[in-house]
């Protein structure tokens, strides 16, 4: 399989038309895509999946004789003039990696990393706020089957391997519609459409004070997560699903300790 053809498989899984949907409807900003290069005619020896492109998953490719890997946070976010040498991107440069990134459009997608947040606290049913067909969009609003906050947290920590987290609420209040919006999509037009659906709790990561103050005036418990941790579960997941599909030995996962 040459890697240009495993690049046409990602963008059919998670299509980039659905990060310009997402950035049209909340003026945000993305650059997924080809980030490092790749020929057209070169055979995919191995990929690694991870969320962001660090040191580790450069060695994990290295070592496994890897020559893609597949990042959730654009590897280059912003315009740059240059490029440092010691920086993860150029080791890639100069190893012959290519690095493909994935990233509003891989939350949009109809199994991405907001699908797999709201599946992995018990989702039983998703409704997508921002609704862009196809079972593709972001922001979650689900049922689950009835626990107490203190019971979703736990959940939280044993699936998502992450002890980094904050519950603000009565541990003890029953929670059965939850809102999830993975890395940091909370905000106060989310928090209103949480609060019309009859939310009980709402779960994201790197909240700004003024959002979390009025989700918590507002009656909502709140999960507080790292934005490592809420999106690399579905990283890791998507990266299983692909595995499976090309019974690829050499498509693996690399996990961040530091960071979860």
């Amino acid at each position: 399989m040459k890697i240009r053809e495993f690049y046409d498989a990602l963008l059919k899984y998670a299509p980039l038309e659905l990060s310009k949907r997402l950035c049209e409807t909340d003026g945000g900003y993305d650059n997924s895509g080809v980030i490092v290069g790749f020929d057209s005619s070169e055979e995919l020896s191995g990929a690694v999946f991870a969320l962001d492109l660090s040191f580790g998953a450069v060695d994990l490719a290295l070592k496994r004789g890897c020559n893609l890997i597949v990042t959730h946070h654009p590897a280059i976010y912003s315009p740059i003039k240059s490029i440092e040498a010691n920086s993860p991107i150029y080791k890639c440069i100069q190893n012959g990696i290519s690095v493909i990134s994935m990233h509003l459009n891989i939350d949009c997608a109809e199994r991405g990393t907001d699908y797999y947040f709201a599946e992995g606290l018990g989702a039983e049913k998703q409704i997508i706020i921002d609704d862009f067909g196809g079972g593709t969009g972001y922001g979650r609003i689900s049922e689950i089957e009835e626990v107490t906050a203190k019971q979703l947290l736990d959940r939280y920590k044993m699936r998502f391997k992450s002890e980094s987290v904050i519950l603000y609420g009565d541990a003890n209040r029953k929670i059965s519609k939850i809102g999830t919006f993975c890395g940091a999509g909370l905000d106060e037009r989310t928090i209103d459409e949480s609060l019309k659906a009859g939310v009980d709790l709402v779960a994201s990561a790197d909240i700004r004070h003024h959002v979390l103050l009025k989700a918590i005036n507002s009656g909502l418990a709140v999960l507080y997560c790292t934005h490592y941790a809420c999106e690399n579960y579905g990283m890791n997941k998507i990266c299983e699903n692909f595995a499976v599909k090309y019974k690829n030995e050499k498509i693996i996962y690399f996990d961040d300790e530091r960071l979860s």
